[in-house]
């Protein structure tokens, strides 16, 4: 049987009036009116919502709804005695399992999560970007951004649009908090910096300054940003001590024999 579940704001609680306080075999019947009785438990209490409004709570007792309570909202009229319903709902309690807050799909996309033929599309608005080429001083509308296109287009500049300054400190930070970071359990544990390293590749633009890529074919971040005082074991200064170095092989023995002397052995 489907439930209606309606999510309360927190509010202050008010003293609740006495006449709807005292009406529990009202709300019960209520309740029992969209739940059987097996699924009803015990009066948890009452609590004032406002003038002449008063919650009643009651246990659920479903096996798939643990923690969660019937609520039943009253209320009456002024100078009236009769309480009226207002709703009845099926509300979670603080030790009830609910799922997790809905995350929008942009926001929880990961690296790695797309596959081949999977496209995420860029919102006009976005921060990190802007027009390689502007129009006027004023921000673009539609009409003005598709202006902006074609003249990228007959321009052949390329890109419509660019990293714009929040943009690339967005990706500066993003990289160097990650795994080709200083603080990477590898660049921790390496014996110098990418910034002395002969593999390191130098890009260009203001990131030059802090990050390039790492072209070392056996090192773990091989064609990955790295920053210049990340590290790794793949140095290409690197040298091991004499005890971790491999034993030498010992010379190749000469075997004088041929098969004539075999054969006058005999």
């Amino acid at each position: 049987m489907m439930r209606p579940v309606i999510a309360l704001a927190p509010r202050a609680e008010a003293r609740p009036d006495a006449a709807l306080a005292q009406a529990v075999d009202l709300a019960r019947e209520v309740v029992l009116e969209v739940a059987d009785a097996s699924e009803v438990g015990e009066h948890l209490g009452a609590r004032g919502e406002g003038e002449r409004v008063v919650t009643h709570l009651f246990e659920c007792t479903s096996a798939g709804y643990p923690g969660w309570r019937w609520s039943v909202t009253l209320t009456r009229a002024k100078r009236g005695k009769g309480a009226t319903v207002n709703e009845v709902v099926l509300l979670p309690g603080e030790d009830a399992i609910v799922a997790p807050s809905w995350v929008p799909y942009k926001e929880r996309i990961q690296p790695g999560d797309l596959s081949p033929g999977d496209l995420l599309p860029v919102e006009d608005e976005d921060v990190r970007l802007v027009p390689t080429y502007l129009v006027g001083d004023d921000p673009l509308d539609s009409d003005a951004r598709a202006q902006v296109r074609r003249v990228a287009e007959d321009l052949g500049l390329g890109r419509t649009r660019t990293l714009s300054r929040e943009g690339i400190d967005m990706a500066a930070e993003r990289w160097y908090d990650g795994v080709g970071g200083p603080e990477a359990p590898l660049a921790k544990s390496a014996p110098d910096r990418c910034t002395t390293c002969a593999f390191l590749v130098r890009i260009s633009g203001s990131l030059s300054e802090m990050f390039g890529v790492c072209a070392n074919g056996n090192a773990n971040d091989d064609g990955r940003i790295v920053s210049f005082d990340h590290g790794c074991g793949a140095h290409s200064e690197v040298k091991l001590a004499r005890r971790n170095r491999p034993q030498p092989l010992p010379d190749h023995v000469y075997d004088s024999l041929s098969e004539e002397d075999d054969l006058e052995s005999f």
